[in-house]
């Protein structure tokens, strides 16, 4: 039985009951309505029928900027492609797909499908996995530190992140590397835990990527971990770097790294693992590559010190100008 059923027969019984008493205030109290609400819809039946006393079908306002229903479709795709971005991050993929919508209106179409959340978002990808491959997958935010370098490469956040274990190829890290005042992100993976040796190989790469960029590389800031210690010391002698190392327990002093890390594992990490098990440590890297392009030339930084800008933007801009002398109180 329908809700507009269920209210026909409602107003028919108040009219019957109302009828058989003789009092339609007694019959109004009985069920709960107004008894001027009663004596209209026995007016209305006297002069038309019952069948008057239907419910009237109200037909949806339509709205001249509502939106297309494959813009909802594009908009449900790539919120679930990407569950762990928020409506203010997806306005940049939408644009690549030719949707331009404000931020409060995606956000009012997630809200309105059950996918308003990342905790929702992710569980609909999640669940989308099961249902298509039979895989069923499972559900740290760093804090920040505000820190502030003169020019590209003069303080680069270097830190060691754990990937996870990956079935039939064993625990796999991420080498991470920020620069302080652009941004300008570099990672690598390795299978297995990272030793002097392979950050010492992870600098050259860094010194060597920077340089293309037209910037070089005078300091790092690191924590207390092995994997800084040994050959990397020594190689950072060796190229002139100067090492930092933040206190012990203080990974805000090396917030813009932990920073990166923290959008690595929301934007990259944890929407590809749903998306199926991973078992190609190239082909994850590869992948991560990509996400680092995007990341460094195209995704708008918000913080209040990027101020909607790219790790590119900020590097052309100090190249083309003298940077600012004074540093800005910043969020990462």
């Amino acid at each position: 039985m329908t809700v507009t059923e269920l209210i026909y027969q409602r107003r028919v019984a108040a009219i019957t009951h109302a009828a058989q008493i003789g009092n339609i205030a007694e019959a109004a109290r009985i069920f709960g309505i107004a008894r001027q609400t009663l004596s209209g819809w026995i007016t209305t039946a006297q002069q038309h029928g019952l069948s008057a006393l239907w419910p009237k079908s109200r037909r949806w306002p339509t709205q001249p900027n509502a939106m297309a229903p494959w813009e909802i479709e594009v908009i449900l795709a790539e919120a679930i492609a990407r569950p762990t971005l928020g409506a203010a991050r997806l306005l940049e993929h939408l644009a690549e797909r030719d949707v331009h919508r404000s931020r409060t209106g995606v956000q009012k179409i997630l809200n309105r499908h059950g996918l308003g959340t990342r905790t929702e978002r992710v569980a609909a990808l999640a669940a989308l996995t099961t249902a298509t491959t039979g895989q069923v997958t499972r559900d740290t935010d760093p804090g920040g530190f505000c820190l502030w370098a003169a020019s590209a490469g003069d303080l680069v956040g270097m830190d060691a992140f754990y990937v996870g274990k990956l079935k039939g190829i064993g625990p796999v890290w991420q080498l991470t590397a920020a620069d302080t005042r652009s941004r300008w992100t570099i990672a690598e993976l390795f299978i297995g835990r990272p030793n002097s040796q392979v950050a010492a190989t992870f600098l050259d790469i860094v010194v060597q990527r920077l340089a293309t960029l037209g910037v070089d590389l005078s300091g790092v800031i690191v924590d207390g971990g092995p994997e800084w210690k040994g050959d990397f010391r020594v190689r950072a002698a060796t190229l002139g770097i100067e090492v930092h190392q933040t206190p012990p327990r203080s990974p805000n002093h090396n917030g813009i790294c932990e920073r990166v890390q923290g959008t690595l594992l929301q934007e990259f990490y944890r929407p590809t693992f749903h998306r199926g098990v991973v078992a190609d440590v190239p082909l994850l890297n590869r992948q991560l590559q990509d996400f680092l392009e995007r990341f460094n030339t195209r995704r708008r930084n918000h913080g209040n010190w990027m101020n909607g800008r790219t790790p590119h933007q900020v590097l052309t801009s100090d190249q083309e100008s003298e940077p600012s002398p004074q540093p800005v109180a910043c969020t990462l």
